[in-house]
């Protein structure tokens, strides 16, 4: 089995390019089944700062083109869009990097806890599309183990941020007295919800949620002492808002330009603060040239981020050597699943042999003691051993390399005839 991960992130991706290749959860069912043409074990994780595609394929196929052309279909780009960002890690590189993910090591915010939720989710998702066995079940629930040592053996989470904090964070540099504001959280989904709870803890009394599901958007009020609204009716209330701060799941504009424009016209010297934190974009880039309208995106999260990762260096040193150890073991195991077939077929072989000659030479030799003879069993059981040995350990030191030892192994000792069909 070879282990392959495609993916783009925050890190090299500008927004306009992962918004078209974000995959939301409505999406999800549809992108795995898509992915499923590709390859015959794939997981997506896809949130608001990464997209990456896990396959497990075996050693005569080569996955990366396989989801290459995955997110090249789903996302309708071509190669000079999509190549330039993607980044590829194949089995050791793959899974250290999926347990950094895990760690919170690879995010935007260093140690942040939503990304557990959401491999979680990839995880469950992907089974449920038929898509995973059980070694690949293996390595995301490893990896969602080693997200919570990291967490319980170091300080790497401490106080963590989260998109929907710093938002609240930068909302809050924006206009100064946080308490006095009208503040409108658009969506109701994960992200909104936490943007609502982390504006209502940092002093906003004033919360109106909007949301497609007046349902979901009331429940949440409920728990805010908020008021809600539908999504439909964003438009008559914008203009009594100061701060106003998106994050649905919706694949089209939510706060379109000609909507903000007319509202601004009713109130040109009162300022208004937009945080968009979804991926796909909900705000018109376009809003900005509007008068006293002050956009902010997920990109301008910079000094914050480069912040936070400055506080968590030396936890993230800490976290890091408890990756290194438990990639290290699984992959120890990992190799020793894989090599374990191979192995048992040439035990057997070498074993076959070994009883077959000795019973030979024990016929010609019937004066033998039943001492005598058990030392010769005893014998040619140790040197067949000692034969094994070391192409054992080969096998099981190099099962993950691109040198496939194990079909040298097979030629080398015939052992695809001694396998049952």
């Amino acid at each position: 089995m070879k282990v392959c991960l495609v993916g783009i992130n925050y890190g090299k991706t500008p927004v306009a390019i992962r918004e078209k290749l974000t995959i939301s959860n409505p999406q999800l069912q549809d992108a795995l089944h898509l992915l499923g043409n590709h390859v015959s074990q794939g997981i997506i994780l896809s949130t608001c700062n990464r997209v990456e595609i896990y396959a497990v394929t075996d050693k005569d196929h080569s996955p990366e083109l396989a989801l290459t052309t995955f997110l090249k279909s789903w996302a309708n780009l071509p190669d000079t869009d999509l190549l330039p960002y993607t980044y590829t890690y194949h089995d050791e590189a793959a899974i250290k990097h999926l347990f950094c993910v895990a760690s919170g090591l690879d995010s935007m915010l260093i140690g942040e806890y939503e990304i557990l939720g959401q491999l979680k989710r990839a995880l469950k998702q992907a089974e449920q599309a038929g898509l995973v066995g059980l070694p690949f079940r293996r390595l995301f629930q490893q990896a969602i183990g080693v997200g919570r040592r990291v967490r319980a053996e170091t300080r790497i989470s401490k106080n963590a941020l989260s998109v929907s904090s710093v938002a609240v964070e930068l909302a809050t540099t924006a206009v100064g007295d946080f308490s006095r504001c009208k503040i409108l959280v658009v969506g109701a989904g994960e992200a909104g919800s936490l943007v609502a709870k982390a504006a209502k803890e940092r002093g906003g009394r004033q919360i109106t949620v909007a949301s497609r599901s007046p349902e979901k958007a009331s429940a949440l009020a409920a728990t805010l002492g908020a008021k809600s609204i539908s999504l439909e009716d964003l438009a008559s209330v914008l203009g009594t808002m100061d701060i106003v701060i998106s994050g649905t799941s919706a694949p089209h504009l939510v706060l379109r330009f000609p909507v903000v424009k007319e509202v601004m016209n009713t109130r040109p010297k009162r300022p208004l603060v937009i945080i968009d934190i979804a991926v796909p974009r909900d705000a018109d880039p376009r809003v900005k040239q509007i008068d006293n309208v002050f956009l902010y995106d997920i990109n301008d999260f910079t000094n914050i981020v480069e912040l936070n990762r400055e506080q968590r260096k030396s936890e993230m040193q800490r976290a890091m050597e408890v990756v290194e150890d438990e990639a290290d073991r699984f992959i120890s195991r990992w190799q020793a699943y894989e090599v374990k077939p191979t192995i048992t077929t040439l035990v057997t072989k070498a074993e076959s042999i070994r009883q077959a000659q000795l019973s030979k030479t024990l016929k010609k030799m019937p004066g033998l003691s039943n001492e005598e003879r058990a030392s010769l069993e005893a014998m040619t059981r140790s040197i067949v051993q000692k034969i094994l040995h070391e192409p054992i350990q080969c096998l099981k030191r190099n099962s993950l390399q691109k040198r496939n030892y194990t079909q040298v192994i097979n030629e080398l000792f015939h052992l695809d005839k001694e396998k049952p069909n």
